[in-house]
């Protein structure tokens, strides 16, 4: 599997990495080779015409026209990004390709705020993001109970691939705060959901996993002055979402993980 760079900047949870600030005008171009991987991960996830999705580290988009071509000009996306460099050329993509139906949020993840329920989320590549249960719980308290959610990235191979997961480290290291959890990046986001999959992929280097908000999820804790927040419906966004879809109240599924194995 592609070792795409994590796109998450640590805010007041950690010390902001400045790759995000030094590589924003040339991630696009030199993570081009990974866009076949962020397709996979994008085409895991359910969603239908008309669905609102979160695309959680957005970073410059790569995955939000990915994302729009599933929900349609019915549908939107709400991509939430950090680091205001990132964000800036997420900004100008949307712009250029005319995506109206795409919001992007300058926040931090644990202190995002979503007016409305969302159908499904997408984590791709944001390590950091995955390890803060606080920005998990911010995320799944705003989808809706029965939700979908994907997330994908690389991990530790098996620890005999010894120079496999010395190139792993290399090309996560500008962009990972901590490798803590690095081996089951999944770790904490399986705790908070159900009906869990998880496919390793790349020989052991990457995983893919999907999974569901459980029907009866209680919204999390807000504090709702905290400094810092954005809305989605706030100046720090452009763009314009549409409602969440009209759903039925999803049917509970049996709570489930199993983890598969792929190269």
């Amino acid at each position: 599997m592609p070792r795409t760079a994590d796109k998450n900047v640590p805010g007041r949870h950690g010390k902001r990495l400045p790759a995000y600030q030094e590589h924003a005008c040339t991630y696009s171009r030199t993570t081009r080779v990974f866009q076949t991987y962020r397709r996979t991960v994008v085409a895991a996830l359910p969603l239908s015409a008309g669905d609102v999705v979160l695309d959680v580290g957005c970073g410059t988009g790569l995955c939000c026209g990915l994302l729009r071509e599933k929900v349609g000009a019915r549908g939107g996306v709400v991509g939430i990004e950090e680091s205001p460099e990132m964000l800036a050329v997420a900004r100008q993509n949307a712009t250029r390709a005319g995506w109206r139906n795409v919001s992007l949020v300058e926040s931090s993840a644990e202190d995002a705020r979503i007016p409305e329920r969302a159908d499904a989320a997408l984590f791709c590549a944001v390590h950091d993001i995955l390890q803060s249960p606080e920005a998990l719980r911010n995320i799944l308290g705003s989808l809706r109970p029965g939700a979908w959610v994907a997330a994908g990235g690389g991990k530790w191979a098996p620890r005999l691939m010894l120079a496999a997961n010395a190139y792993i480290r290399s090309q996560h290291a500008p962009y990972v705060r901590s490798f803590d959890g690095f081996d089951r990046p999944w770790r904490h986001l399986e705790r908070l959901t159900e009906d869990v999959r998880v496919r390793e992929v790349g020989f052991g280097g990457g995983y893919l996993m999907t999974a569901r908000v459980p029907a009866g999820a209680a919204p999390p804790v807000r504090s709702g002055d905290r400094p810092g927040q954005a809305a989605a419906d706030s100046p720090a966004a452009t763009g314009a979402t549409t409602g969440p879809a009209s759903v039925s109240p999803a049917t509970r599924a049996p709570r489930k993980s199993a983890i598969t194995g792929a190269t």
